[in-house]
């Protein structure tokens, strides 16, 4: 990806944003990813869900965004963050479920300069009963590659107008995707003299940074316990250490996915609420379930806006999108 092609975050006409050829090139590859998932997933046997817009709690693990209220007759509901919870309590109506629904989440103004970050935009959401991390992130490639072989088959005049080179998806398309643990990212970084805490996030810097060097995507794995929501499973061999990961896209892009497995039983659910700072009298229908019993699950959400930008080759996420909304700015 080339740094030096960014501008300006946000589109400064409407109107010529809407009408722009490019503009036009990306929602037309948009279209043929949210195809490409669609059949992908339910040739598989998933069952399409309409997830909540609003409800009285949401993902609380939103990396340093902040959640938004709506007044709902008289009591506080949340703007969805991220369908997490609902996915896991759908999971009682069947097996295997996604969802592609908005979210918002108000990110710091300084995430604009980023070139990833929206305040509203499009999860796709999976959930699977009683399935592993592998399962998990084998679906995720599956997702992925399939995605981008459908747009290069059926979109290749836009990513012609668009400037893509499509080369930089053979390794993608030929080789399993890259794997390395939060460990070995964090040594990675080290070594390369990027700052990066042991016990923490990778930060956005070294992400872009891991991403810059890879030519094909990679997942990372085994996140710290205290960089992630209570929702995601604690390894019981390796304390401290969760099932969860993500996906990071190559040529810099950064990242498309997380993913986990979850954690089910409700003694550990509140432990690890109360240890992120969570209530758990916030979630009283959540635990109210989890008491009854919920599934064993492993799942992801992939930002639709950021695959529909690698896959062009977008400069700015916020490029793919008809009606963007920046963080910081109120348009």
């Amino acid at each position: 990806m080339n740094e030096s092609a960014r501008g300006a975050p946000g589109p400064r006409s409407p109107r010529n944003h809407l009408t722009s050829p490019r503009t036009k090139a990306m929602l037309r590859v948009q279209q043929h990813v949210l195809t490409s998932v669609r059949a992908t997933l339910t040739a598989r046997g998933f069952l399409e869900l309409a997830v909540p817009l609003v409800g009285p709690v949401t993902d609380p693990g939103v990396r340093g965004a902040k959640q938004a209220d709506v007044d709902y007759y008289g009591a506080t509901y949340k703007i969805m963050t991220s369908a997490i919870l609902y996915k896991q309590a759908a999971l009682l109506a069947s097996d295997k479920i996604f969802s592609i629904a908005p979210n918002l989440r108000l990110e710091p103004p300084e995430t604009a300069a980023t070139g990833r970050h929206l305040v509203e935009f499009h999860q796709i959401d999976v959930e699977i009963a009683d399935a592993d991390r592998a399962e998990a992130m084998e679906l995720a490639q599956s997702l992925v590659r399939e995605a981008v072989t459908v747009v290069m088959r059926e979109a290749s005049a836009e990513l012609e107008l668009l400037g893509r080179d499509t080369g930089a998806f053979a390794e993608l398309l030929a080789q399993p995707f890259g794997h390395m643990s939060h460990a070995e990212a964090v040594a990675g970084l080290q070594k390369l003299g990027v700052a990066q805490n042991a016990t923490a996030e990778i930060a956005w810097e070294g992400e872009r940074v891991l991403s810059g060097k890879a030519t094909r995507p990679f997942f990372i794995t085994g996140y710290p316990k205290g960089s992630r929501g209570f929702y995601d499973r604690e390894s019981r061999s390796e304390p401290g250490v969760l099932r969860n990961f993500d996906l990071i896209a190559s040529e810099g892009y950064g990242e498309l996915a997380s993913g986990a497995e979850r954690e089910y039983e409700a003694g550990r659910i509140i432990t690890r609420m109360r240890e992120t700072g969570e209530n758990p009298a916030k979630y009283g229908w959540y635990l109210d379930l989890v008491r009854e019993s919920i599934r064993p699950s492993a799942g992801f959400g992939i930002g639709l806006e950021r695959l529909v930008r690698y896959i062009t080759g977008a400069a700015e996420v916020w490029q793919v999108c008809a009606f963007p909304k920046l963080p910081g700015q109120v348009a």
